[in-house]
């Protein structure tokens, strides 16, 4: 299928404007070009009420998380959400928009976590820290307007990996009870030899070329990927997880993997939903400024999430309000 025909625009002007790809930088050098590319916030939604970002004392120390609380007469569900960046470069920046979105379209309380980049800060770093934030905020709910027991969590990206982790690591331990997964693109194997990683391999796009960079950053040892919590894909046993909501791109070197989780979660007796979309590329959330499709699957996640969150419509401001812009 050809390139959706936004996304045949931008790969035009990355084309003239001699784009470099992020996984022939420095990390540094990534980490600024990727900075320079987090989008403004949308005006086709409505904004939530506050935003703040609040210090905790982590397992490591200090960590940051930042907090989106639309207006409401009572508590809101909470939704964890993890920015992506392969591990490597992202920050609460990276997913503003995303979470400003969510927070009204839902409504819910997003909380953004902060967690620590590798190289500098390999597996388990990230792991242990979204972990921390997800319990931490747990307790400390009330605080925020929020109900602990409707916790949904979510990530694009690496974001969407850490999701699925967070997914495992709450039935495995000590909880919290985890209402649903919301997983954008996510990768969830280390070294998986698929079909969309022989595929997708177009330099103006993250390809597989890109997800090798990432996994050899976030891995200081490859043996390390053989953990659940690394690779979801490789956990042997799937039951008693969260029902899972899945988006998949068609020209992503992910697509498989998603798919794969898809079809493993459903085989463990999971309720899961998998979306793919056709012509796009990886990371196609974060142009929902200009792209219709883009705005759809945020509406598609938000209606989700209310629906798995038990959030009455009447109080939403979401799809019919959304649409209603155009």
């Amino acid at each position: 299928m050809p390139l959706d025909p936004t996304y045949a625009m931008i790969r035009r002007y990355r084309e003239v404007t001699e784009f470099t790809p992020l996984y022939k930088m420095s990390v540094e050098e990534a980490r600024h070009a990727d900075a320079e590319t987090e989008a403004v916030n949308w005006d086709w939604h409505e904004h939530p009420e506050e935003v703040f970002d609040v210090n905790f004392t982590g397992s490591a120390g200090q960590q940051l998380v930042r907090v989106y609380r639309p207006q409401s007469d009572g508590p809101l569900p909470m939704v964890l959400y993890f920015n992506g960046g392969g591990f490597v470069v992202g920050s609460l920046s990276t997913s503003d928009s995303i979470c400003r979105a969510l927070a009204t379209m839902v409504p819910c309380v997003v909380v953004s976590v902060g967690y620590r980049l590798a190289p500098e800060h390999p597996f388990p770093a990230a792991v242990d820290d979204c972990y921390t934030a997800v319990k931490w905020a747990a307790d400390h709910a009330a605080e925020f307007g929020a109900d602990s027991r409707r916790i949904a969590v979510a990530g694009d990206s690496a974001g969407g990996n850490l999701a699925a982790a967070m997914a495992l690591m709450a039935r495995d331990k000590e909880g919290p009870p985890l209402s649903a997964q919301v997983l954008v693109y996510p990768p969830l194997h280390n070294n998986l030899a698929s079909n969309s990683m022989r595929e997708n391999k177009d330099p103006m796009f993250f390809n597989a070329h890109s997800s090798a960079w990432f996994w050899n950053h976030y891995l200081a040892n490859p043996a390390d990927g053989d953990s659940r919590y690394a690779s979801p894909l490789k956990a042997a046993d799937h039951s008693g997880l969260p029902e899972a909501l899945i988006l998949t791109a068609e020209l992503c070197p992910v697509r498989d993997e998603g798919e794969a989780y898809a079809n493993a979660l459903s085989a463990a007796g999971v309720p899961v939903e998998h979306h793919q979309y056709a012509a796009l590329p990886h990371g196609f959330l974060a142009v929902a400024a200009k792209l219709q499709t883009a705005r759809d699957a945020l509406g598609l996640i938000a209606g989700y999430l209310r629906q798995r969150l038990g959030v009455n419509s009447g109080h939403s401001t979401g799809d019919a309000n959304l649409m209603a812009n155009y």
